[in-house]
């Protein structure tokens, strides 16, 4: 069985809005039941309550639902979620490790999507390689947003190219394009035909 809500840190810059969220029982009752749904490979998206994941969100192409994703680990029976993150989050830049909880905490976030792809076990295993190393490497958050340069990754950018490598394909998931600018998206890990949502909650 994997741990509650609350048997990690929280986080600590939390506004009124998000103490009551985090209070609330039907919050609560939809982490805990996302945690134990998540397999290894999952792709785990939320939304963040604050003005730079709206932006974020933005650079979504069809579906601005999203602000920020990750790539789930199973680890001695208990859930982790490898993901890119910058800003005052993640001073240092690299890539980071967290508790599937406090991923999905309604302290800062207004909700959550997991998604699931159709991999075979040695896919699997490869993406997990994948992942285990970028993380390994420390790569950096990339404030660019250069999907050109590999030793930075923004969010979106480290699963799609994770992904990629891990099937050998380089059009698994494919990029958006706008403006001449050529870009990957958090809504493009899942409008495509290869991912299927296990869940999508939106928290009270």
């Amino acid at each position: 069985m994997v741990s509650l809500l609350y048997s990690f840190n929280q986080p600590t810059n939390v506004s009124s809005h998000g103490q009551l969220r985090i209070s609330d029982p039907f919050n609560i009752a939809k982490v805990n039941s996302g945690i134990r749904l998540l397999h290894t490979g999952d792709i785990v998206l939320r939304t963040g309550a604050d003005v730079t994941s709206y932006m974020f969100s933005q650079m979504n192409e069809h579906d601005k639902t999203y602000s920020h994703c990750g790539i789930v680990i199973i680890e001695k029976g208990y859930p982790f979620v490898y993901h890119s993150i910058g800003g005052e989050d993640n001073p240092d830049q690299i890539l980071k490790r967290d508790s599937a909880n406090f991923w999905f905490s309604p302290a800062n976030n207004l909700g959550y999507g997991i998604v699931r792809y159709n991999l075979d076990s040695t896919t699997l295993h490869s993406l997990v390689k994948i992942t285990l190393q970028f993380f390994k490497e420390k790569r950096r958050f990339d404030m660019d947003f250069d999907l050109r340069t590999d030793d930075k990754l923004y969010c979106a950018e480290f699963l799609y190219k994770a992904l990629n490598e891990a099937v050998a394909d380089s059009l698994f998931i494919k990029p958006s394009k706008m403006f001449g600018y050529t870009f990957v998206g958090v809504d493009n890990l899942f409008l495509n035909s290869h991912a299927t949502f296990i869940c999508q909650v939106r928290y009270k």
